[in-house]
């Protein structure tokens, strides 16, 4: 026994050393992310309501013959509004093509210039204000996830917020958005957490390597205290908690935090493990299904009318943005995508914040249209594909008779989905009108109702569908099940009882993560005062 305690001893110490200061980096940047969320991105509103307000008396051709123009059978089609014209965009095999649907030019990458007005129009400011820095061909702190849209023009914007831009002209379409404010945050926050520094992070096998084997070993280091907590606690009698704890001075406490936290700093270094899906049954697929089940058959551009005609205006409450032709149940359908009336940018270029948690109800914030939805970010990770982004507001309509299509049969989707998995048969369905412990959303944000439909699979796959857009939206199965709660709910203390209740769950989380500071923090002093100890014996040889 005293060898074991011992090696135990001399494990955690020398483990600890190197290891404590990535704790309390964990820890500081997790006060930060709590309330900041990831790094800087532009999210689906976001985008939206940055876009230009559709002119559909500007658009003269109809997508089938812009499509014929640019010699392309397209797979997916949408109309939207660059440099202030309409443009038709359109995807074949990978690649994408923009033709003005106004006098049906091909819009090829952006020049300088052009990046600057699409960035100007935006932003809703003057071109004046943006200011050109650089044309990136390799990703730098805030383009590591954009890589596939480089080349890239950054331009900083003279503006209150420091803003800067990143555009991409293959894409005619701003690709990056930060502030001064959302920079700190992700110095403070993600990038320390997540490791997510640009040298490292451009080298991905390194850097999943470097945090699996960080995360494992800590696990190891966790484990390793909470052994000594057990070994080195005295059994006296008459029985004295106080003296029955070892040590003296500041070494009691970081035992005593050790005792009380080291748990919770395991489950947490655990789950952050298992984030970087490290273990084949973290990378496991469910049932496999065709994901055009409710699409399929050939975008037939043919069958949607030019938009000229329409009376587009009376059809949503707000302002259109984009309009995607949707191939949906063998007939063809159309999406308009809209920005509604409350939030539309006022005559100063500015657009209301929507109310968060922390404001008071009626409580408004201004700021660019680029930073409607950039608060609302839930999650770096997702063990399971449900995105926990805030929607566009959408409407779908039947292209033949420019109607709202009405909510589609939940049988027949049910059905439909059964015929696209020989392998398997659908066990149940339900039509959800709330969320469940699987697909949900923390701030509302996902569609509801949905339709969940279960599998026979080995796996146990259930699907998450809408029933207004005839779409797959998620699918679960029974190793993403379980990630959700050894992820989601201990990383997070991810369940619903309290959630929903804070700030009780900030009260806990913040407790807890104080106490996981504060242990690591006195690890770490009192390691490196072993390395001062131990080279100034060695020196001393």
């Amino acid at each position: 026994m005293p060898l074991l305690r011992k090696l135990l001893i001399l494990s955690h110490r020398y483990i600890g050393i190197p290891l404590s200061f990535l704790f309390v980096l964990w820890f500081v940047s997790a006060f930060v992310m709590i309330y900041a969320g990831g790094m800087p991105r532009i999210t689906p509103a976001m985008r939206l309501a940055g876009a230009g307000v559709l002119d559909f008396v500007r658009v003269q051709i109809s997508a089938a013959k812009a499509a014929s123009i640019a010699g392309i059978s397209p797979t997916t089609a949408s109309l939207r509004m660059v440099l202030g014209r309409p443009v038709y965009d359109f995807a074949e095999a990978g690649f994408s093509t923009r033709v003005f649907a106004d006098d049906g030019a091909v819009l090829a990458d952006l020049s300088l210039a052009q990046a600057q007005q699409v960035g100007a129009d935006f932003l809703s400011m003057p071109v004046s204000a943006l200011h050109y820095q650089a044309t990136l061909t390799e990703a730098d702190q805030w383009t590591l996830t954009q890589r596939n849209d480089l080349p890239l023009y950054k331009f900083a914007v003279a503006d209150e917020l420091d803003t800067e831009i990143y555009v991409a002209p293959g894409q005619a379409a701003v690709s990056v958005y930060t502030t001064d404010r959302s920079r700190l945050l992700a110095w403070l926050g993600t990038i320390p957490h997540w490791l997510y520094f640009t040298s490292l992070r451009l080298n991905q096998p390194l850097w999943y390597e470097f945090v699996v084997w960080s995360a494992g070993i800590g696990c190891v280091l966790a484990v390793l205290g909470l052994m000594l907590g057990v070994t080195q606690f005295r059994r006296i009698r008459p029985f004295s908690l106080w003296r029955s704890l070892p040590y003296r001075g500041g070494m009691r406490w970081h035992y005593l935090l050790g005792l009380i936290f080291g748990v919770f700093t395991l489950t947490w270094v655990f789950s952050g493990l298992l984030s970087m899906e490290p273990f084949a049954w973290t990378r496991a697929r469910g049932l496999e299904v065709d994901p055009e089940v409710y699409t399929r058959g050939e975008l037939d551009l043919a069958a949607f009318p030019n938009p000229q005609g329409q009376n587009w205006s009376e059809l949503v409450p707000g302002e259109i943005k984009t309009v995607e032709f949707i191939w949906i149940q063998g007939r063809a359908h159309y999406l308009l995508n809209y920005v509604p009336h409350n939030l539309v940018p006022d005559n100063l270029g500015h657009s209301p914040m929507p109310s968060l948690a922390n404001q008071t109800d009626g409580q408004v914030e201004h700021a660019h249209a680029g930073e409607i939805a950039e608060r609302k970010r839930e999650r770096l990770h997702q063990p399971y594909p449900i995105d926990g982004q805030a929607q566009a507001d959408s409407l779908l309509l039947d292209a033949a008779s420019f109607t709202v299509q009405p909510v589609f049969d939940s049988a027949l989707l049910a059905s439909q989905l059964d015929e696209a998995a020989p392998t398997a048969k659908v066990s149940a369905y339900e039509l959800l009108r709330d969320y469940d412990d699987y697909y949900y959303s923390r701030a509302n944000q996902l569609p509801l109702p949905v339709l969940r439909i279960k599998f026979d699979d080995p796996a146990a796959s259930w699907f998450y569908v809408d029933p207004r857009q005839s779409r797959i939206l998620a699918m679960a199965h029974r190793w993403s099940r379980l990630e959700r709660w050894l992820y989601n709910g201990l990383h997070s203390l991810d369940f619903a009882f309290w959630y929903h209740r804070r700030p009780l769950w900030d009260i806990a989380v913040l407790f807890l993560l104080f106490g996981g500071l504060a242990g690591s923090v006195t690890g770490l002093y009192f390691g490196l005062r072993r390395v001062q100890r131990d080279l100034s014996g060695l020196l001393a040889k």
